[in-house]
């Protein structure tokens, strides 16, 4: 919100997918930390899509090698 209301900004979309990606690779900026408030709603969204993406690259490649 403000500076003056004392709580820190909520997180962009664009912040929750990359603190999301950060932690599929297990890695993450200090000065991200507490830089803004996840949703605990987009983190779940952001998480299931980018799994299903992760997975969906995965079983492509396996397919493009063996086939």
């Amino acid at each position: 919100m403000t500076a003056h209301s004392g709580r820190p900004a909520k997180a962009t979309l664009l912040q929750t997918i990359k603190a999301v990606c950060s932690a599929f690779m297990g890695v993450r900026r200090l000065e991200e930390q507490g830089a803004a408030t996840l949703s605990p709603a987009k983190v779940i969204v952001v998480g299931i899509v980018c799994a299903a993406l992760l997975v969906t690259t995965l079983i492509v490649v396996v397919r493009l090698v063996t086939g």
